[in-house]
């Protein structure tokens, strides 16, 4: 197995990934088949609690596949969607109860998080990817909240990444301090899924 690249490949990469993934023409239609997928994806799945993200530099929105995930279960028991608020002490993430048209406001980095609302704890955490790899690798922004998020939940949440397919690297690999995912989706299908 090959080792990672430098951290100023990775830093010329992630700029890149970021440009492309902002300047594909069809960025709305490939959103579409994504969200169809992840809609499927999710069917069957027992977690009642996901934590994910608020898009951001182009990122794949996956809000409104989440709200129609959380209108469905057949026991009637509620599913909840949160959103991550950041933690400048620890460099980690809370998930906050979110749902359309909760209120506001900005978190210590500029995003939005939900204002006033229930934290708890994500049985599956949907994951922003900048760029995947084999394996479950996964090429984040460089800051490691995913990763020390992961590492602090007990029990630890299952990991499902979402990226357009122009991110994927066949030759990035998870360095040691990564934790692989579990699953990654996009708009071309399950990529990755742990046996």
């Amino acid at each position: 197995m090959s080792a990672p690249p430098p951290a100023s490949e990775l830093e010329s990469l992630r700029r890149k990934l970021v440009a492309a993934r902002q300047a594909l023409p069809d960025r709305l239609e490939r959103s579409v088949r994504l969200q169809e997928i992840l809609r499927v994806w999710l069917v069957g799945r027992r977690e009642r609690t996901i934590g994910a993200y608020w898009p951001i530099k182009g990122e794949f929105d996956p809000l409104p596949a989440l709200y129609r995930w959380s209108e469905g279960g057949v026991d009637g028991s509620p599913r909840r969607i949160g959103l991550p608020v950041a933690d400048r002490t620890t460099n980690s993430l809370r998930f906050h109860v979110w749902y359309p048209g909760c209120e506001t406001e900005l978190d210590a980095y500029d995003i939005p998080k939900p204002k006033g609302t229930d934290e708890f704890l994500p049985q599956m955490l949907v994951v922003p990817c900048l760029g995947f790899g084999p394996g479950g690798a996964r090429l984040g922004y460089g800051g490691g909240f995913f990763d020390r998020t992961l590492r602090a939940l007990t029990p630890r949440p299952v990991t499902v990444g979402v990226s357009f397919t122009h991110g994927f690297l066949p030759f990035l690999r998870s360095s040691p301090d990564d934790l692989p995912l579990d699953a990654l989706l996009t708009e071309d299908g399950v990529m990755w899924q742990r046996p």
